[in-house]
């Protein structure tokens, strides 16, 4: 239906004398085609009619009616009929090649509009009738450079929407835009340049060929003019920027004109030939390696070039920069330059930012550039130009943050193979060159000298507080490297802390007071104690401010002094401190995170300057359990209850009464909290009997399987009343309490920390009063049968055996009534078997039942029984049993491996049992009893013996390396690969168990035994890959040395092959089966594994080369792992990912769509989309943390985009939460 009432209305009204009613009707007009684009649906004559309205209204005299008529017809393309499309189209070409300036222009924007909305099916054809319309008028010298800067943005939108129709026009596009470059505005030649960039990726080879050849390459003569050479030179950059894979190839020819033209005498082609090599060094990172250092010199020369300022040497140069800053009268220096004309700052900033650009990508370099590059950045940091000067301190927290990554402060895996390597080459005599941190670390006193002149003089908030960030990084890095210069940096901070609200901002302040906090956290007293009297008044004056964040800083950093002076016996700051948070935890208006930062300085007030604080009457406790939160009171006196501070008793009965409320009125999250605080209470012994009936009865109330965690927390509270208050406690919980346990403890959903909290709780019990031991046993048995099928035979053997352990005197009673189920000619019941079979192994485990042998041979006849899990348990029994005893029973299972196929699996499954529970002593022992039965069964067809024989191999070999490790090494070269498949399954396992001592004897081994990763086998090439993720992962040091050779052979088995991709009919249907999808898989497992142990190692441009890969992999698992690695590389190689997130865009963009819903698809498909959407969404929230300006055009816009869809919230939330 269309809404001819409203068409006429609108169309009357724009062709109104009076312009407001043309303007409004046509914004209604763009507001009803937005909410309903039929509105011209079967009126054909009514569409032409209102668009030839709108045209007419794009020649309007009042410029608003013609930005609206431009709006209007954006909304209009979307939804006009393919004939009036054209008529759109020609009329605009029209009115922009016509001689009046104004309509050119409005028609240009209009253009603009109408090729970024037309709709795809037809923008093929628009480019047609456009596109060499424009190319003409750009050719034709008496074009306005007005016109050919719009002109050449269309085109460029153009070659985003159909580069394949673009490339058809004639004359050819790039033949006119290389024209251009010799245009007399430079302008046009910036526009020139920025449309050929954009065009080079989507354009053929030869295009890139044929502007290296005609422009690029004759621009570096010496004879041509300087403006050529800047365009070329600019040129260049963009190219790199859009199209490194392009420019790469040729780098190597490009550099040489580059290093001259930035010789030459003139301050534009400088900047520009900086900024191509910054963009060089980001894109082309590989192809400018051998021409570094030049750059880096390069850099390092002109970051100082400064004609109209001259120092007398190096050393004197931040002093006398400083005396010209702080004079600002002086008259003989302002006749010396003008700022204003003065533009070397852009040199000397571009030069800075390629600095910037080789720390972020080169790693490898650090302790290089920390001897080149780092004294002359320091001896810059007082650059009279206040951008270059903040452009020198970021670019030296780049080089910090990057000494954090990379030298192991990050702590982790990647600090273990840090110090792991240490351990390697400790003995060695060779001459290593200084670390990273080293050279920073004799470095500091300049870097402060320099920084703190410059933070003492008169600055803009943003340098100073670009100044605090520097000397926060430089902290995090380097803990207590300030001790020397603390009086200084203390008084500079006072002072900033000091300034009027005209000088400074809130966040100067927050920064201040955050590096404040740190510093004291991270130096000795000793080095600050004369300065307190002299901060604190400052500090306790920002703890008063209205600004939430700037008090709770700075009861952050009250927080971290008292830590760091503690004891404190002395100063009234301590008091004064304590009345404000007093106060603001007494205020209901007070903001949550002032709260939290008021609470956390009580606790440390209590720790640190207990005195003080004693004597104020407690009002600080009543003001905390009053707030409406009381996780916050929870941490603190849980803090303070653990502390060395003698708590009156009182206190502790209060506390406790007041945590058991919480208790009653917290939700899920809180409890555990709570319950850790209530132990820690307990634990003094000080509370009433009355309170501790109090508190068993909440916690019976706690005892259900609805919240398994809380109801560990409930039994490991009562294993402690059982042993601090076992008079009170034990009558009720042997009254109340046990009969619950033990329903309890036969749940099969009691596992983990439950199970253990279970365990510990009859341990403590029996162990109170071992009468109570012939009890228990009989109610678990009784618990057990009622829960029939649902019971949990294994959770309730280990009860048992529990209470067998702390009350021996009941073990042959036990074993006798548990035996009497598994004699010969047994009635009993499947489910009693296996319980009676679980229970004697895990006695047996503790109790040598030699005296009982004919326990183990019953035990040994279930191995032919028909159950699988009578079999199973029988197999755990005679495992666990023989640990008991090796002496006796081991050679029996031995036996059975070498001479009874039949039952050989389940035997090897007891070995296994043997070597995985006993001590190391008892296996150096029986090592050479199983090893050579062990090693027999290797080469078996069955996968599931093979799988059991290398586990207990790989703990064996652990257990004596030098004896076994060359046994394994020699049988990699076996003809069967059901042999190497076990060695390498076995050396996985080693690889966890080793003992650090002999990694000297493994390191050798781990290139031999990693090489079969090209094994022709499927099962020993997936194996491989799966024992270097362990090798990674646990002895990341042992593998770092051989990466260079390792490294391309996993990449190699990231490659998805279509000779391992088969079709399996299935019926009707045919599925698609691939046979290399695991070990692809492991393969990518073990990249990120390596990006977590093995960074500083790692070439991150070729290892993001694959990451790129693997998002765009047709398994959702993969590329899961992709974007895990994306995120992290996100973190620890911010400035290299940045430069490639428009090459992930695509990938990102596809997973993020809506999943097509089919007759086929099935709620778990829509599950599973939706789990890689949100690990999509991870990623892309880290990533977009990252981008800069113009970095990645295309990623920017798919994340405005996705912004406005269901995504967005979620997005803005893992943002903040990353």
């Amino acid at each position: 239906m269309t809404k001819t009432y409203l068409l006429q209305s609108w169309n009357e009204k724009m062709t109104s004398p009076d312009q407001d009613f043309r303007f409004m009707a046509l914004s209604d007009l763009t507001n009803e085609i937005t909410r309903d684009p039929s509105v011209f649906t079967g009126d054909e004559p009514a569409e032409m009619k209102t668009l030839e309205h709108v045209m007419k209204l794009i020649e309007d005299t009042i410029s608003e009616v013609k930005n609206q008529a431009v709006q209007c017809l954006g909304q209009l393309t979307k939804i006009l009929r393919d004939s009036h499309q054209d008529f759109v189209i020609e009329k605009l070409i029209s009115l922009f090649n016509g001689k009046d300036d104004e309509l050119r222009d409005v028609a240009g924007l209009a253009l603009k509009t109408v090729v970024t909305n037309i709709p795809e099916n037809i923008v093929g054809r628009a480019c047609s009738k456009v596109g060499p319309r424009l190319l003409r008028q750009l050719q034709t010298p008496s074009t306005p450079p007005e016109a050919i800067l719009e002109g050449l943005t269309i085109l460029n939108i153009l070659n985003t929407r159909v580069p394949d129709e673009v490339a058809k026009l004639e004359p050819k596009p790039i033949t006119v835009f290389t024209q251009l470059l010799k245009h007399n505005r430079v302008a046009v030649r910036k526009r020139a340049i920025v449309t050929i960039a954009q065009f080079i990726p989507t354009s053929s080879p030869s295009v890139f060929g044929t502007v290296l050849r005609d422009y690029i390459s004759p621009s570096w003569g010496s004879s041509i003019p300087l403006d050529r050479k800047v365009t070329a030179v600019q040129l260049v950059g963009a190219i790199a920027r859009t199209s490194p894979q392009r420019i790469g190839p040729v780098v190597g020819e490009t550099l040489p004109g580059l290093f001259s033209a930035i010789s030459k005498d003139d301050g534009e082609l400088k900047e520009s030939c900086l900024q191509s090599l910054e963009s060089l060094v980001l894109r082309c990172p590989q192809e400018v390696t051998p021409s570094l250092n030049q750059i880096i010199n390069s850099a390092l020369e002109y970051i100082k070039f400064d004609p109209n300022y001259a120092a007398d040497d190096d050393e004197d140069e931040d002093e006398e920069m400083a005396e010209v800053d702080d004079d600002d009268d002086d008259d003989g220096a302002a006749d010396a330059y003008s700022d204003d004309e003065d533009t070397s700052y852009k040199i000397r900033r571009s030069a800075t930012k390629v600095l910037a650009a080789v720390i972020g990508t080169r790693p490898e370099l650090l302790s290089k550039i920390y001897q080149t590059v780092s004294p002359v950045l320091i001896s810059r940091f007082g650059d009279r130009e206040e951008s270059v000067k903040v452009e020198v301190w970021a670019t030296y927290m780049v080089l910090l943050n990057q000494t954090s990554v990379y030298s192991g402060t990050l702590g982790g895996r990647e600090n273990e193979a840090v110090a792991g390597s240490k351990r390697k080459r400790q003995d060695e005599t060779m001459e290593v060159e200084d670390s990273p941190l080293d050279l920073l670390r004799s470095q500091v006193a300049a870097l402060c000298k320099a920084l703190l002149k410059q933070l003492q003089t008169k600055s803009p908030a943003a340098t100073s507080q670009a100044g605090f960030q520097l000397l926060i990084e430089l902290v995090t890095v380097l803990p207590g490297a300030l001790s020397q210069h603390a009086s200084s940096i203390i008084s500079c901070a006072k002072a900033t802390l000091s300034q009027s609200g005209a000088n400074t901002t809130t966040t100067l302040h927050t920064t201040t007071l955050s590096f404040l906090s740190l510093f004291f956290r991270t130096h000795s007293a000793s080095c600050f104690n004369t300065s307190i009297p002299t901060i604190t008044p400052v500090l306790l004056t920002e703890a008063t401010q209205k600004h939430p964040r700037v008090a709770s800083e700075a009861f952050k950093v009250f927080s971290s002094l008292l830590q760091a002076t503690q004891p404190v016996t002395s100063g009234d700051w301590v008091l004064q401190i304590y009345k404000e948070a007093v106060n603001r935890l007494s205020r209901n208006d007070t903001d949550s995170e002032v709260r939290a930062s008021a609470e956390e300085v009580i606790g440390n007030l209590w720790i640190s300057a207990t005195p003080t604080v004693s004597g104020q009457g407690g009002v600080e406790w009543d003001a905390l359990r009053k707030g409406a939160r009381p996780e916050g009171a929870v941490r603190v006196i849980k803090k303070v209850a653990a502390s060395n501070v003698s708590m009156p008793d009182d206190w502790v009965v209060q506390s406790v009464e007041w945590v058991l409320g919480v208790l009653r009125r917290s939700g899920r999250g809180g409890r555990v909290e709570s319950f850790e605080c209530l132990d820690v209470l307990l634990a003094k012994g000080t509370v009433s009997d009355e309170i501790i009936k109090d508190v068993i009865n909440q916690l019976k109330q706690y005892l259900t399987i609805a919240d398994i965690t809380v109801l560990s927390q409930a039994l490991t509270t009562l294993s402690l009343l059982l042993e601090k208050y076992s008079k009170v406690t034990y009558p009720i919980v042997e009254t109340q309490v046990v009969g619950l346990v033990s329903s309890l403890a036969c749940s099969s959903l009691v596992s983990g920390a439950a199970l253990s909290s279970t365990e510990d709780f009859y341990g403590t019990l029996v162990t109170v009063d071992n009468q109570i031991a012939s009890h228990i046993i009989p109610s678990l048995m009784t618990s057990l049968d009622r829960a029939g099928r649902e019971g949990s035979a294994s959770n309730v053997s280990k009860c048992v055996a529990r209470v067998v352990k702390c009350a021996m005197g009941i073990a042959a009673g036990t074993i006798a009534e548990f035996h009497k189920h598994i004699k010969p000619g047994t009635k009993a019941k499947e489910s009693q078997i296996v319980l009676s079979l679980l229970t004697l192994g895990e006695i047996g485990r503790n109790v040598d039942m030699s005296i009982q042998s004919n326990v183990f041979n019953d035990v040994l006849q279930f191995y032919t029984a028909d159950s699988e899990s009578v079999r199973s348990a029988a197999a755990f029994a005679s495992g666990n049993i023989c640990i008991g005893n090796t002496h006796i029973f081991l050679p029996i299972i031995v036996n059975i491996i070498q001479k009874d196929p039949s039952r050989r699996i389940l035997a090897l499954h007891a070995i296994k049992e043997v070597v995985s529970n006993c001590s190391h002593g008892q296996l150096e022992a029986v090592a050479e009893v199983v090893w050579t039965p062990l090693f027999e069964r290797s080469d078996t067809a069955e996968e599931a013996t093979r799988n059991v024989a290398s586990a207990s191999l790989g703990k064996l070999a652990a257990v004596d390396p030098s004896r076994y490790l060359g046994q394994l090494r020699a049988k990699l070269q076996d003809p069967s690969p059901a042999v190497r498949a076990t060695v390498l399954s076995a050396l996985r396992y080693t690889l966890v168990d080793i003992a650090s001592e002999y990694d000297d004897q493994l390191s050798p081994l781990i290139p031999e035994f990693l090489s079969l990763m090209s094994d022709k086998d499927l099962t020993v090439q997936r194996l491989t890959l799966s024992t270097l993720n362990a090798a990674a992962r646990n002895k990341p040091h042992l593998v770092q040395d051989h990466l260079q050779q390792l490294l391309p052979l996993l990449y190699a088995e990231t490659v998805l092959k279509p000779e391992l991709i088969r079709i399996v009919e299935m019926g009707p249907w045919k599925h698609r089966v691939d046979d290399g999808l695991e070990a692809r898989k492991t393969a990518y497992e073990t990249m990120y594994t390596l990006l977590e142990t093995c960074l500083r190692k790692l070439d991150l441009n070729e290892f993001l080369n694959h990451v790129l890969v693997s998002i765009g992999d047709e398994a959702d698992e993969i590329k899961v792992l992709g974007f895990m690695m994306l995120f992290r590389l996100s973190q620890v190689a911010p400035t290299a990912v940045a430069q490639r997130l428009d090459e992930a865009t695509g990938e990102l963009e596809k997973t993020m769509k809506d999943v097509a819903v089919t007759k086929d698809t099935v709620k778990q498909d829509l599950e599973r989309a939706s789990e890689l959407q949100r690990s999509c969404l991870r990623a892309i929230a880290g990533l977009s943390k990252i981008r800069t300006a113009g970095t990645a055009p295309s990623f920017d816009a798919f994340v405005s985009r996705l912004e406005q869809t269901k995504w967005g919230p979620e997005l803005k939330e893992l943002r903040q939460g990353n």
